[in-house]
Formats: structure tokens, sequence, C-alpha cells
């Protein structure tokens, strides 16, 4: 993280007239197309973002799967978020920023972008891959601790005919693929977005 480093961010107040819930909500929908208009977001730098409550930095969340198991790794130490060094998680992708669109410009095309960024560059994924794979699921929020009290996940699906992935980053250690009984047998290991997803993973299926 650079201080000059932009990320997208939304009111906290426009999440709360939305509706503001605590977990996992799947109505994607009703709030991702509000938070992408350019009317409803902006650009700060990530520095004065990760301490103010008033925003929330919005994080596409990509869960990858291939069939009933989910990829998992330990966050390592080229980690953007020391908070959460060395605890496992499900989640690939990061912040949104200002290069990923043009601006006050940026609109559903360029977040799509910014989603396919985030992939591509921690992940070697397979030559079968293609961007229809991935689906919204859902949108997460915890304010239980300072971490998540300003960033808010929109949680994806990204679908796997292969298991042959590999890290591009040191900050995704230990990286394989997991059941769901696994995930929920080390569920203290990982941070706590992932530890919401894992106990909602089956809801969240079709």
């Amino acid at each position: 993280m650079t201080s000059q480093e932009k990320v997208l961010v939304v009111p906290r107040s426009l999440f709360d007239s939305l509706g503001a819930f605590q977990g996992l909500n799947s109505e994607v929908e009703r709030y991702l197309p509000v938070f992408l208009d350019p009317a409803n977001h902006s650009f700060v730098p990530r520095s004065e973002a990760e301490e103010d409550p008033s925003l929330k930095q919005l994080i596409p969340y990509i869960i990858v799967t291939c069939r009933d198991r989910v990829l998992q790794y330990r966050r390592g130490s080229g980690s953007g978020e020391t908070r959460l060094l060395k605890k496992r998680s499900l989640g690939i992708g990061g912040h949104i920023n200002d290069e990923d669109g043009l601006g006050k410009d940026f609109d559903a095309a360029a977040y799509e972008r910014a989603l396919l960024r985030e992939l591509e560059e921690e992940l070697n994924l397979p030559a079968s891959f293609h961007f229809t794979q991935i689906k919204p699921l859902a949108l997460l929020n915890d304010d239980s601790n300072p971490v998540g009290e300003v960033h808010l996940g929109v949680v994806h699906q990204c679908e796997l005919l292969s298991d042959e992935v590999t890290a591009k980053e040191e900050a995704i250690a230990e990286l394989g693929f997991f059941s769901h009984e696994e995930l929920q047998q080390r569920i203290e290991e990982f941070e706590s977005w992932s530890q919401i997803v894992v106990r909602g993973w089956k809801e969240l299926q079709p």
C-alpha cells in the first residue's frame, strides 16, 4: 500500500439507506448497481479510507471452487493487509483503485475489469478458465472488528473445471483445495470474512 493509492469507496450512509446488515446478503442486484453508479462512489487515498468508518471500501472477494472443493490459502509476508497476516483465507481479490476505470466514470464494466485483474494478478489459472465462470453470490459485511468496519465485500464464485491453480504472489501461501468439511474443521484458522462464508456457504448455493 502506498500513500498515493486511491481506492473506491461508498458512503456508509448509502449502505445504511439501502439496508445495512451483518453477515451475508444474497440480494446483490439490490446493492451493487447503486454502488457502481458514478454518482454514488468516489476514490480516496487508501490510508484515509482505512481510518474512516463513514466510508465503505468495496472489495471483490472471489471464492474459487473446483467441483465440491474450495480454494484456500494462508496470507503470507507480501499481504497488503497486515492485520490479517498469517490467517487463512478463501477470498481472492482486493481493493478497486482508480486505475481500473476512468475515475468518476468508473462503472459496471470497469468493475468487471477490476475483478478479472485481481484474479489474474494473484493466480495462475487453468487454460480452460473463462470469465463467464465467475458469478456474484452475495454481499458480505462484518462490523464486528476494525478491518470489517471499513470494508464491504462482494462475494463471487469462480467455478473451475480443473484444480491446476498456483499462486503468483508471496502473499498467497499454502495454496490448496479443501472440502467443506475440512474448512469447518479448521474454521478458527481463517480470517473473519472467510469464517462467515464457510458458515453460510450451503445457503449461497443454488
